[in-house]
């Protein structure tokens, strides 16, 4: 497979009017890394993807692969494989022919076009299916065939914009697998853009957190889902609990904020003061029911198989999301302890 050792974002821009859809975005992606862009809508990462494939051009910045500076060159020379979220097959074709294309408009020779396409198809166990055309096969094949179309012509990197998200649930968690397994089996360089934190934090090799056009954190999914660097990062990855409250305490990193007339202990992520507003997150997992504690009054409770999640209201009318596996009921009374280092208290 042709490829690179390093792929470099220099200060990567693009601008729209007067707004910056993208702001200086640096970022290196080494050679056989799985790097999901992850973030809500308009936050610049499909922004970002079209900029690496040369959809757009750059209003600031650079990219390099390796010493070949790349972002002045047409999108077919860059030698990339892209799979969109409509997957952009096309109708008249049948999946070997769809697969075939881009090798058949690089004039290779026939049997090397029917080789690579059989081992594509094979591939991604469509065997059966060959013959077909596009809208005799269900949402998960077609996808399958989008994957096998970028990925037969042994492309350098491998783009992904939201993939997945047209798919039912259960097919969503299949197509994971194999995507990363064709990943791993192939050796592609990926990057990956999504707005599903549970998708980016399964797939990826590392996670590039964005908002607003500028990137809020970079490192492994362990990395982000456990530390956040901000409590904007927070929010998005599931800290559903964000709570303005005011530090009681402070030792070094520890602190105590007071949380429904109970002192409760958290570890400060950035510089706070005594006394300083800040932003406390937590999971509603790390929220426990105990026989001491936070009190509150159990308002909604939604069955989702194992667990429950619930709302309790506090008495001084604070909001908690719990997820227990406990039967709790509307109207109960209950108290809540927060997991001992789970509460992560951010500057306001």
């Amino acid at each position: 497979m042709s490829g690179f050792d390093q792929l470099r974002l220099d200060g990567v821009s693009r601008r729209f009017g007067t707004a910056d859809a993208l702001a200086g975005l640096d970022l290196t992606i080494e050679r056989g890394e799985f790097i999901a862009l992850l973030g809500p809508s308009g936050c610049g990462k499909s922004t970002a993807l079209n900029c690496l494939a040369g959809l757009l051009p750059l209003t600031a910045g650079a990219i390099w692969q390796d010493d070949q500076r790349i972002d002045t060159l047409p999108p077919e020379k860059r030698g990339f494989g892209m799979v969109f979220q409509n997957y952009a097959l096309f109708p008249h074709l049948t999946v070997r022919d769809n697969i075939a294309f881009g090798l058949r408009m690089r004039h290779l020779p026939k049997d090397d076009v029917r080789r690579r396409t059989t081992e594509a198809i094979e591939m991604v166990q469509l065997t059966e299916h060959a013959s077909k055309l596009p809208g005799q096969l269900s949402g998960g094949q077609q996808q399958r065939v989008a994957i096998a179309r970028a990925t037969v012509l042994e492309p350098s990197l491998v783009l992904m914009d939201e993939p997945l998200s047209n798919l039912d649930a259960k097919l969503r968690l299949e197509m994971r697998t194999e995507i990363r397994r064709l990943h791993q089996s192939l050796g592609l360089t990926t990057v990956y853009v999504t707005h599903d934190q549970e998708e980016a934090l399964s797939m990826a090799d590392r996670l590039v957190v964005m908002r607003q056009g500028k990137v809020q954190q970079l490192g492994t999914p362990e990395e982000v889902h456990t530390k956040p660097s901000t409590w904007h990062v927070a929010d998005f990855m599931g800290y559903r609990n964000l709570l303005p409250l005011k530090i009681s305490q402070l030792n070094g990193d520890q602190v105590t904020v007071d949380l429904g007339g109970t002192p409760v202990r958290g570890s400060a992520q950035g510089a706070v003061g005594l006394g300083d507003d800040v932003i406390a997150a937590v999971r509603p997992e790390d929220i426990k029911l105990s026989d001491e504690g936070v009190k509150g009054l159990v308002e909604v409770v939604e069955y989702q198989g194992r667990e429950r999640a619930v709302e309790v209201v506090l008495d001084d009318e604070v909001r908690l999301h719990v997820r227990t596996e406990q039967r709790v009921d509307a109207g109960e009374q209950v108290a809540l302890t927060v997991t001992p280092g789970r509460l992560l208290v951010y500057p306001s």
